[in-house]
């Protein structure tokens, strides 16, 4: 999601590659049992498996919403056609 800064000074709200469960990749914004969080981007590309819903990607968090819950927000999808 564009706007998003993150603070280079704090330990909470961070850039993270990760493999997201999405239905429908529209979404800018996911719950934290949504997003799987890997240790690189290659790691997160072999865990990507389309059939599941399970997508590669860049995301920032985990935030806080209105609501109280923990949410990752989508920086953006990593490509994954060149495996």
């Amino acid at each position: 999601m564009k706007g998003i800064t993150v603070d280079g000074d704090s330990s909470v709200v961070q850039h993270k590659f990760a493999v997201v469960y999405a239905p429908k990749r529209s979404r800018g914004r996911f719950a934290e049992s949504c997003v799987f969080i890997c240790e690189s981007e290659l790691d997160a590309i072999d865990e990507e498996n389309v059939a599941k819903h399970l997508y590669a990607a860049k995301v920032i968090g985990p935030s806080k919403s209105s609501e109280g819950q923990r949410i990752y927000y989508l920086d953006d999808w990593i490509d994954t056609s060149i495996k």
